[in-house]
């Protein structure tokens, strides 16, 4: 690989339809964020290594909420992510700069925002998910519309069941899974890379300030949609997170096959 600041180590009518979250125990989930780029040699091995983290491959202490960031700074080696984004690439900036590290590098886990391993590493991956703090799951309520063919409007509401101190965002990341793409070009030319929950949007609900666990949040979220956008293979995430970056509770909410 070459010499590099950063380091390469997984219709119009409107539509409504209500959802809740999947089942999370009472522990909370851990979320779980990769961060990689199809232009990364190593990225692939770690992408396959969060796949069957989410499928629910490995025995974990508390159920994940996984995320796949697609960064865009590897671009340039001749390949263009198709799914990578400056905005991936800047959460990890921020990740970076709260974690206090030396650069930034494909694959890296983040995991509850507060501890990070390279995205191969299975071992330090499986610890860092059994060491991390848990917070009860949120209680959201989704309800989903199409407002046009290009947009899927999301209202959200319920209690996030934690006690927040101080300032944080509530947010609602749009997931796509199943995704293969013929590599062309850059490191990876030649293969079929395969890609679960990629991040493909992600906005903020809504700003929470020194509420009780019970209090009752709500908010509406507006997604663009993408050519080829199919519901079944998609869902959203919805995460606390405060300005220290770091997670305090996620869910996952399945989008109905009928979208």
């Amino acid at each position: 690989m070459p010499p590099r600041l950063f380091a390469c180590f997984g219709k119009p009518h409107v539509h409504s339809s209500a959802a809740t979250a999947s089942a999370e125990d009472q522990r909370g989930a851990v979320l779980v964020e990769l961060f990689s780029s199809q232009g990364c040699a190593t990225s692939p091995e770690a992408e396959l290594l969060v796949s069957r983290l989410g499928r629910g491959d490995f025995e974990v202490e508390a159920p994940v909420v996984v995320l796949a960031h697609h960064v865009d700074y590897w671009d340039y080696m001749g390949w263009k992510d198709p799914f990578g984004s400056s905005q991936s690439t800047v959460r990890q900036k921020a990740y970076v700069e709260a974690l206090r590290l030396d650069t930034m590098f494909t694959p890296q886990v983040v995991v509850q925002g507060r501890s990070q391993c390279v995205g191969t590493d299975q071992d330090a991956l499986l610890s860092a998910i059994a060491s991390a703090p848990k917070f009860p799951s949120p209680a959201l309520q989704a309800n989903f519309q199409r407002p046009s063919p290009d947009s899927l409007q999301v209202l959200l509401s319920g209690a996030l069941k934690m006690k927040v101190e101080g300032q944080a965002n509530v947010m609602v990341a749009l997931c796509e899974n199943g995704l293969l793409t013929d590599c062309l070009k850059g490191e990876n030319k030649g293969r079929v890379l395969s890609n679960d929950f990629v991040v493909r949007k992600l906005e903020k609900l809504c700003t929470v300030k020194d509420i009780s666990a019970k209090k009752t949040v709500s908010g509406t979220v507006n997604f663009s949609l993408w050519q080829g956008f199919t519901s079944s293979k998609c869902g959203i995430a919805v995460f606390v997170q405060n300005s220290a970056h770091q997670i305090f509770g996620s869910q996952n909410i399945l989008l109905p096959d009928n979208m």
